[in-house]
């Protein structure tokens, strides 16, 4: 997907968050998106996601030069973020079955591939609320990594992930980021940005 900013800029109330951000970004790129917190680098990824409007400026998304409209970009977009919630009294197989409703899985993945390869599959029956927040994260970056989209977004992927755990999702990223554009916001954590061949810094678009 390319996905273009002119001059995008988000506001709540009188405060100008940022202002004036340009960029384009192609399919096979990797950009992160840095920033402490409070910086406004989940606020970029939402906007970029169609999750959320911007208060100025224009966003454009195309695939093969065809545009795609807002209404539309849901369809080719996953992402992980704290603002994408589970269904904590489902169990994990009826969490899967219920977002497989929406998007379908790279290389025909199944129910039952997903949670192999989330390495979940002996939790198939257990409800969410239940988790760890190591294996919630699993089963969140997942659905993003997995599902059948030409834009993902991460924020921060590997909050509440133990050390073995990062490793799993760095491979997961390797082996699905072919033909994706990928924007990973990040505290400047090369475990998240490993990928990434270009930033940028949210600090920097301040007013």
């Amino acid at each position: 997907m390319h996905v273009a900013l002119h001059h995008i800029g988000k506001r709540y109330q009188k405060e100008w968050i940022f202002r004036a951000i340009d960029g384009q970004w192609n399919e096979d790129s990797c950009t992160s998106i840095i920033g402490g917190n409070g910086s406004g680098k989940s606020t970029l990824t939402q906007i970029i996601s169609g999750f959320l409007s911007s208060s100025e400026g224009e966003l454009r998304w195309s695939i093969n030069d065809k545009p795609i409209p807002r209404d539309k970009v849901y369809e080719h977009v996953s992402l992980c973020t704290p603002v994408v919630q589970l269904w904590d009294d489902f169990t994990l197989r009826e969490n899967i079955e219920f977002f497989l409703r929406f998007k379908s899985l790279r290389n025909d993945f199944s129910a039952a591939d997903f949670m192999q390869i989330i390495e979940l599959e002996k939790q198939e029956h257990r409800a969410l609320k239940n988790f760890s927040s190591g294996m919630r994260q699993r089963v969140k970056l997942g659905m993003a990594i997995l599902a059948n989209t030409s834009l993902l977004i991460l924020d921060e992927p590997c909050s509440h992930l133990d050390e073995r755990a990062v490793q799993w999702f760095q491979q997961l990223l390797k082996l699905h980021s072919a033909g994706r554009t990928i924007f990973v916001a990040s505290n400047k954590d090369e475990r998240e940005t490993f990928l990434c061949e270009s930033s940028l810094d949210v600090a920097a678009w301040k007013p």
